[in-house]
């Protein structure tokens, strides 16, 4: 029997409800690569290596469209540029740990353990055990999605059409925020970064998250920096 340590058992509660959004996701994703015609093993070679689902539709998207490899990696690597906001985010909680642990923790990087790992850091003391924290989250959850992307791509188009499975994408994402969201620079940047989403989810290859997550941290830090502002003018006034 395996003994979680007290950050790893954590973890493993925390990431557990976030795993009923990601379940249907992975099954989307599995089987919108079976109808472009992309061989399971494929599929979830893609799902074990990349491992971002925004970008793993996407990709599914060009390479059902014949678009050039060029292309495909072009769009990936422009939809996953918002890791590196996180990994900066993620890089002083992480500091005290080696080098492998840390590229272990950057390649398990997805938005929902991201989210998770940050709320738990903020209320944790030195002595929580992040790295086993971050880990234990960081597996089940690639586990699931290598899992579940198999599965949507061997049942490919036999499961049956009542079965709406696309809702659960976004509200993964929605119930993430609402912690998170507890400061005006905070606010700032969801209230923008939901917005431009939902504005320019018309553009292709899923520009549209790029551009709102970018214009999202921007709004967040200028708020940051005015609020900092306003606090300093006081502080000098009294």
């Amino acid at each position: 029997m395996i003994r979680l340590s007290p950050a790893a058992a954590a973890g493993v509660r925390d990431v557990a409800p976030v795993l009923l959004g990601v379940m249907p996701f992975g099954l989307i994703t599995g089987v919108t690569g079976a109808a472009a015609g992309i061989d399971p093993l494929d599929m979830v070679f893609m799902s074990a290596v990349v491992y971002a689902g925004a970008s793993q539709l996407a990709a599914i998207s060009l390479i059902g469209a014949s678009a050039a490899p060029w292309v495909v990696l072009l769009t990936v690597g422009l939809i996953n540029l918002r890791f590196l906001m996180y990994s900066a985010s993620l890089a002083p909680w992480l500091k005290r740990y080696g080098p492998g642990a840390r590229l272990l923790v950057s390649y398990l990087l997805v938005d929902h353990t991201y989210a998770l790992s940050v709320i738990r850091y903020a209320k944790e003391d030195e002595s929580f055990g992040r790295r086993d924290y971050y880990l234990s989250m960081g597996v089940i959850t690639w586990l699931q999605w290598v899992a579940m992307t198999a599965i949507g791509a061997v049942l490919g188009a036999a499961l049956p059409d009542q079965l709406q499975l696309d809702f659960a994408v976004p509200l993964s994402f929605l119930a993430l925020l609402v912690p998170i969201v507890t400061t005006r620079p905070a606010l700032a940047a969801a209230v923008t970064g939901a917005a431009l989403a939902i504005v320019l989810a018309p553009l292709p290859y899923s520009l549209g998250l790029v551009i709102a997550t970018l214009v999202g941290v921007a709004a967040g830090t200028l708020t940051e920096s005015a609020v900092a502002r306003r606090a300093a003018t006081r502080k000098a006034r009294s």
